[in-house]
C-alpha cells in the first residue's frame, strides 16, 4: 500500500520560464565563436555588468583578494580540502593501472592517463559556491591533469573572494571572474586570451547546463548532465521528525525546483514531518526559496514495509537519499539508484555538499539509473595497448582474426590476420604471391 500525505503541486507558485532558453545559448555560443573575446566582453557586460581590463586574475590580484579573507573561512577552506583530497586520492589508488600475458607473447594491459585540460565552473547567483572549487578544481587535481582553467561569476559586480580563495588553494592554473554561458563558451571553443580545455566540469544554472549539453561531444567532454538538486528522505518510525524536516528544507532552499521527498513506513511520522516542515517555513531566512519548492515539489508517501520503500526509493533514482532508519547501512544492500546515500542520523546531506569530501556533483532527472557522480576517474582516460612477442601467437591470432573477420565480410581485416598467419605459421592464401 502508498499512499501520499503530500503530493507534488506543480500549479504552485514560483518563477515560470519565460524564455527560449537553447536558443538563446545558441546565439551566445555562435557569436562567440566567432567573435572570441569581443563577444565574450560584450555578453559579459550584458549579463553580469562586469568589465575588467583582464577577466583572468594575476598572481597579484590573486594574493590581494586572498589577503581580505578572513583567517577563520581560511582555515575552513583548507580544512574542507583536506577531506576532499584524501577521498579523492583513495578513489585514484582504487584504479589499477595492469598488464597481463594472456597467452604466452601476448600482452594486454591497461593505462590511465590523465585528461590534459580542464575547465572548472564555479557558481555563483544566489549563493557564492566554496564547496564547487573543491569539488571539481580539487579532484581534477588529484587525478594529474596539468592545467585547470577556473571561471566563477562577479555577484553584484564584486569578485567573489572566499571563492577566488577557494579556487585558489585547491589548484587552479588559471583563475577567471567571467560567468554563464560566456564563460562556458570561452573555454570550451578557445579565445585569444583563454585557452580551449578539452573537458568542463562544475554545476550551474540552466543557462550554464544547456551550453554544457550543446558543447559536449564536438568540442569538449563534461562531467554530467545538470538539473535540480533533490533529495530523497527515507525514515521509519523512529526518526525524528524536526530532523526530517530540517534535512529536507536544507535542500529545498536550493531553488524553486528541488523536489524533497519523504518516504515513510509510519503515517505519524509523516504527518508530524509536515507539521515541522511548515512551522519550520516560518523562521527560516531563505523560506522565500525552500517554501515554494516544498508547495511545488514536495512529497511525503506512507508504505507499508522498508523493503517496499527501498523499492520506491530506487524508482525515483534521486541525486541525494537520506537513510534515517535503526539500520541504515541495510540500504546498501538494498538500494541501487542514487547519486550519493548518507546514513543514519549523524550524517546530513549537507556534509555531502559542503565538507565532509565525498563529491557533490550527483546524477539528478533520474541519471543516477546509469551514472554516478563526478569523481577522480572521469579526469583520467583509461586506455588500453596490446603487444604480441610471439612469433607463433601471432600466427595463430592471424588465423583467428581471419575467420572472424570473414564471418562479418570484413575481407580487409582478415587478410591483415592473413598476413601474420603467412608470415610466421607460413600458411598460403590466394592473394599473398
Amino acid at each position: 500500500m502508498v499512499l501520499k500525505l503530500k503530493q507534488q503541486n506543480c500549479s504552485g507558485a514560483g518563477p515560470a520560464p519565460a524564455v527560449d532558453t537553447p536558443t538563446i545559448v545558441r546565439g551566445v555560443i555562435d557569436e562567440i565563436r566567432a567573435k572570441g573575446d569581443d563577444a565574450v566582453r560584450a555578453y559579459s557586460e550584458k549579463f553580469d555588468k562586469w568589465s575588467p581590463t583582464s577577466f583572468k586574475l594575476s598572481q597579484e590580484e590573486i594574493q590581494h583578494i586572498i589577503s581580505t579573507v578572513p583567517q577563520q573561512v581560511l582555515d575552513d577552506i583548507k580544512q574542507v580540502q583536506d577531506n576532499v583530497r584524501a577521498f579523492a586520492l583513495a578513489q585514484k589508488a582504487s584504479i589499477q593501472e595492469f598488464e597481463m600475458e594472456i597467452r604466452p607473447g601476448v600482452h594486454l594491459g591497461q593505462k590511465n592517463i590523465p585528461i590534459n585540460s580542464v575547465g572548472a565552473y564555479i557558481p555563483g547567483g544566489r549563493y557564492p559556491l566554496l564547496a564547487s572549487s573543491h569539488m571539481t578544481i580539487l579532484t581534477t587535481k588529484c587525478a594529474g591533469v596539468p592545467h585547470v582553467t577556473a571561471c566563477t561569476p562577479p555577484i553584484a559586480g564584486k569578485i567573489p573572494a572566499n571563492t577566488v580563495a577557494a579556487m585558489h588553494y585547491a589548484g587552479a592554473d588559471d583563475i577567471y571572474i567571467l560567468g554563464g554561458v560566456q564563460a562556458v563558451a570561452a573555454m570550451a571553443i578557445g579565445t585569444e586570451t583563454m585557452k580551449k580545455v578539452n573537458f568542463i566540469a562544475g554545476p550551474g544554472n540552466s543557462f550554464v547546463a544547456e551550453a554544457k549539453r550543446q558543447l559536449f561531444g564536438e568540442e569538449i567532454g563534461i562531467d554530467l548532465p545538470a538539473g535540480p538538486t533533490e533529495i530523497l528522505i527515507v525514515a521509519d518510525e523512529h526518526a525524528d521528525p524536526f530532523t526530517v524536516a530540517t534535512d529536507l528544507l536544507s535542500q529545498a532552499e536550493h531553488g524553486y525546483d528541488t523536489p524533497a521527498i519523504l518516504i515513510t513506513t509510519c503515517k505519524t511520522q509523516g504527518e508530524k514531518t509536515i507539521a515541522e516542515v511548515e512551522r519550520l517555513l516560518k523562521i527560516l531566512p531563505t523560506a522565500d526559496v525552500a517554501g515554494v519548492s516544498w508547495d511545488r515539489l514536495g512529497e511525503v508517501i506512507v508504505v507499508d514495509s522498508l523493503d517496499e520503500a527501498y523499492k520506491l526509493a530506487d524508482e525515483y533514482a534521486s541525486e541525494h537519499v537520506q537513510i534515517l532508519t535503526q539500520n541504515p547501512r541495510e540500504a546498501l544492500e538494498k538500494m541501487s539508484n542514487y547519486g550519493a546515500l548518507f546514513l543514519g542520523e549523524k550524517t546530513c546531506v549537507s556534509y555531502g555538499d559542503k565538507c565532509i569530501g565525498t563529491n557533490h556533483v550527483l546524477p539528478t532527472r533520474g541519471a543516477a539509473r546509469y551514472t554516478g557522480g563526478l569523481w577522480v576517474g572521469k579526469f583520467l582516460k583509461t586506455v588500453t595497448y596490446q603487444e604480441v612477442t610471439s612469433p607463433q601467437e601471432s600466427g595463430e591470432l592471424g588465423r583467428l582474426c581471419g575467420r572472424a573477420a570473414r564471418a562479418e565480410n570484413f575481407e580487409g581485416h582478415a587478410r591483415s590476420g592473413d598476413a601474420r598467419a603467412h608470415r610466421y605459421l607460413n600458411d598460403k592464401f590466394e592473394w599473398i604471391e
